[in-house]
């Protein structure tokens, strides 16, 4: 089992012919990942040629639309790899077909464009889940990828991970891949996302394969003070936590558009407060965090 994503999952790639689009689609391919085809307007009707991971080369359709994509190949999962300025009509062109699932890479999408390509996506009754943008995707270790998430950090596993940090998902990854992981996601850490903690948190409570969680955030916002409340009412599995920025100074943007601490809220010790008042072990580092996972993996 896995959340969002899977080996039955057919992924197609929203500006596959870009520089971006063509490296991540190889290793994706390289990954398992089953890619049907992708996207570009402008070189539609043409196709482009990979190597996949067991099967020798792949001829890749390119097509027109999402919409066009989805008739012809069945897929349910898009990557967009597209840069900024065209980003919300992008998402809004996967929106208006209803993929089920829409993994935003790029880095740098105006906050006011991911807000109203939200917005878009719920008044169309949230048919299309969107993970990102600014997020290095998703990864179901051993079965398919949707991102950028190195493929062979780890394998399959009994743990959920959800981060803010792509770095810091690879991190954690790589330190407890002698236990692996059933999914693990970047969220983003742009102030407005699509997909959040709590979404994860939930997927993962349901996801039987699951046994114990690992949640990454970072200073700036709410969503680790209200994740915290969502685990203490609705998640019984055990869950560990990091919060990244405890050395931020106050009123700076720190790394991501969303990482910003104004007054006490949105401290990484504020967040760190919450998680552990709702029984979240939450280390100082992330390899503390790793050892705290490790302790209750084995205990388990």
């Amino acid at each position: 089992m896995s959340i969002y994503l899977n080996k039955d999952s057919k992924v197609i790639v929203q500006g596959i012919t870009g520089g971006e689009g063509t490296k991540h689609t190889a290793l994706m391919l390289k990954a398992g990942t089953h890619i049907v085809g992708g996207v570009n307007a402008r070189k539609a009707g043409t196709t482009v040629t990979h190597e996949t991971a067991h099967e020798g080369e792949v001829e890749l359709p390119v097509f027109g639309s999402v919409a066009e994509a989805m008739k012809e190949t069945g897929a349910d999962v898009s990557v967009a790899f597209v840069p900024p300025k065209f980003t919300k009509d992008a998402m809004i062109e996967a929106i208006d077909a209803e993929i089920p699932l829409l993994v935003v890479i790029t880095e740098g999408v105006p906050v006011g464009d991911a807000a109203e390509a939200w917005a878009y996506a719920k008044s169309k009754g949230n048919k299309t889940r969107i993970i990102g943008p600014n997020c290095p995707g998703i990864i179901t270790p051993d079965e398919a990828l949707a991102g950028i998430t190195p493929a062979n950090i780890t394998g399959k596993g009994p743990i959920g991970l959800v981060s803010k940090s792509g770095t810091l998902t690879y991190q954690m990854m790589f330190e407890l891949n002698d236990f692996g992981f059933s999914t693990a996601i970047g969220i983003g850490g742009d102030p407005v996302i699509g997909t959040t903690h709590i979404d994860a948190l939930e997927a993962f409570e349901n996801d039987p394969e699951t046994k114990a969680i690992v949640m990454i955030g970072e200073i700036g916002g709410d969503a680790e003070e209200r994740a915290a409340e969502y685990i203490k009412a609705h998640v019984t599995k055990p869950v560990v936590g990091y919060v990244a920025g405890f050395t931020a100074p106050e009123g700076k943007t720190m790394g991501h558009a969303g990482a910003i601490v104004s007054g006490s809220a949105g401290t990484a010790s504020a967040k760190k407060e919450a998680l552990e008042a709702a029984g979240v072990k939450v280390g100082k580092t992330p390899s503390e965090t790793a050892q705290l996972m490790r302790e209750i993996l084995q205990a388990l």
